[in-house]
């Protein structure tokens, strides 16, 4: 048997030492760690597809929380049933006794598991859905006093388009007309180019 552990981060910004600190605690091999740092939306991430392949009968796999596992249900449902049904891996949650599958293998204890994991697997996907909706939320009130998202608009100098026109004309090339302006060679290019789609009249 050989003792596994998973630890996820959302960003790279984030930090993971809190779970690495609780596996390294079980004197799990550092090699037998895997962490990625990604979004638990799905399971398409480099090292926990290296750890499925790692992975044999019997052998036993550490998390922190059920949401470092994912944060998608559906999907948090059928990897646990892959790991401990199909690939007879025993999975330990760190945060929750209740679901170590190494306990309670008769019919109760696998039922009282089963029950506790969907409703830990609900309560994580609830979460995310939560946070998604409270960023459009906030996006939505910003937008409503006036915030504006992105990029600032270029602010073009006012002789702009006789600059343009020179460029036009081949009197000036794109770097001239660009450092004329006070623009980098491409902004100049996107900024003169739309001028040419605009309509005459609506020149300035």
């Amino acid at each position: 048997m050989n003792v596994y552990g998973y630890v996820r981060v959302s960003t790279r910004e984030q930090n993971g030492d809190r779970q690495l600190l609780a596996l390294q605690a079980l004197s799990i091999p550092q090699t037998n760690i895997f962490m990625d740092k990604q979004s638990g939306k799905d399971f398409q991430r480099p090292q926990y597809i290296r750890l499925l392949r790692r992975l044999k009968k019997n052998d036993l796999l550490y998390i922190k929380s059920i949401d470092r596992l994912g944060r998608n249900y559906e999907e948090i449902l059928e990897q646990w049933r892959l790991l401990t049904k199909e690939m007879e891996v025993d999975i330990v949650v760190l945060d929750m006794p209740l679901l170590d599958t190494r306990r309670g293998k008769d019919l109760m204890g696998t039922f009282l598991s089963d029950i506790v994991l969907q409703v830990l697997s609900f309560v994580a996907e609830n979460e995310r859905v939560n946070i998604r909706q409270r960023q459009a939320e906030g996006i939505a009130a910003a937008k409503s006093k006036g915030v504006r998202f992105g990029r600032p608009s270029t602010t073009l100098p006012e002789n702009f388009q006789e600059i343009q026109t020179a460029w036009k004309n081949k009197e000036l090339t794109l770097r001239q007309a660009a450092k004329a302006c006070g623009l980098a060679p491409g902004t100049f290019y996107d900024k003169a180019t739309q001028l040419d789609k605009t309509d005459p009249e609506d020149k300035p």
